[in-house]
């Protein structure tokens, strides 16, 4: 091996060292007879990626013919014998010698065969659709431009239960998501600090409540929006989600169907994951992440066991926009409206 602009043949060539094969890899000679000399070993000289492509296979280096300068065997001779090793296939079983006298030197397995490197693996390349690129780009965007930050709180949805259960005897049905996105509304309009959007000149207060529900489709994550949900009904809000999904899996939504909302919602409850963290949808300032409920024991103000249905949000808010302080009263909030159903308008 030499330097770039060095000259190889003014190189000093280190010396000889004789290599000896496994012994487990050469056949048993027979004893030299009186006034024969033992055959010489030849000198070999192997270049260092050679000698490792040979050491990995458990190649015998004897085996392999020199084309190197001054005999040196190079990486290519010890390709060309892995090759031949390679097509060679496996010698028939011979069959099984004679049973040796009782004073006869027991005969050793052979040595193993080193192992064949493994075929390299296939794979099928799957070209993104326009839909796909679009989420990758914005998802990019989000997290290396927008400092993200993450709070969490517990909320008891025992009293939601309660109101589903007794609009169900009406004959309205609403989803535990629906009383989600009516908090979130409500809560942003008695924080209107956190219903802001960033743009090139900075914070941009929002006057708009428009609720972004993100919905799973075979094309990928799309978020349509719920207009002006702070103002809608439970009912309303419940039968607007149901027609907004439906039609962003059948891949009918409008451009103003899901653009310009001002926050996200996205639960993943109904999959069976308890609590995760959300990417924020740009320019929003903040993204909830809702988990599925789960029953719990809590001691009521009587000191008495009681059981309590309580699922977890992750507030992912826009460190530029929302701080910890705004975040953490936010979700107060926000657990507040949920946990008192009453707090807010059934109706528009």
């Amino acid at each position: 091996m030499v330097s770039e602009g060095e000259d190889w043949k003014q190189v000093e060539i280190p010396a000889l060292e004789p290599v000896t094969p496994p012994t487990a890899a050469l056949p048993t000679a027979a004893p030299p007879t009186a006034g024969s000399a033992p055959p010489a070993l030849r000198q070999l000289r192997l270049s260092p990626a050679a000698r490792h492509i040979l050491d990995t296979h458990g190649l015998d280096p004897h085996q392999a013919t020199a084309s190197g300068p001054r005999g040196i065997i190079t990486k290519e001779d010890a390709l060309n014998l892995l090759s031949k090793a390679s097509a060679v296939p496996p010698p028939a079983a011979a069959p099984a010698p004679p049973a040796a006298p009782p004073a006869a030197r027991p005969t050793h397995p052979p040595a193993s065969a080193p192992a064949r490197p493994a075929a390299p693996g296939t794979f099928t390349e799957i070209p993104a659709s326009s839909v796909r690129r679009i989420i990758a780009q914005r998802l990019t965007q989000s997290k290396t431009t927008i400092p993200h930050t993450y709070a969490c709180i517990h909320c008891d949805i025992s009293g939601v239960m309660r109101v589903r259960k007794r609009l169900a005897e009406e004959n309205i049905k609403v989803s535990v998501n629906d009383f989600i996105i009516k908090a979130a509304a409500v809560s942003l309009r008695e924080l209107p600090a956190v219903n802001v959007s960033w743009s090139a000149d900075g914070p941009q207060p929002l006057g708009f409540i428009h609720i972004s529900m993100a919905v799973a489709t075979d094309r990928g994550l799309i978020t349509p929006i719920i207009r002006d949900a702070a103002d809608k009904g439970l009912q309303e809000i419940s039968s607007t989600a149901k027609a907004l999904a439906q039609k962003a899996r059948d891949g009918k939504l409008l451009p103003e169907e899901y653009q310009g909302g001002s926050f996200s919602v996205s639960n993943l409850g109904m999959f069976g994951i308890s609590e995760f963290s959300a990417v924020i949808n740009p320019p929003q300032a903040c993204i909830l992440a809702v988990g599925g409920s789960r029953t719990e024991l809590s001691l009521s103000a009587e000191d008495t066991l009681q059981t309590q249905h309580t699922l977890t949000v992750t507030l992912s808010s826009d460190a530029r926009l929302v701080d910890d302080e705004l975040a953490s009263r936010f979700l107060e909030t926000f657990r507040l409206n949920l946990e008192r159903p009453e707090r807010m308008s059934l109706q528009a």
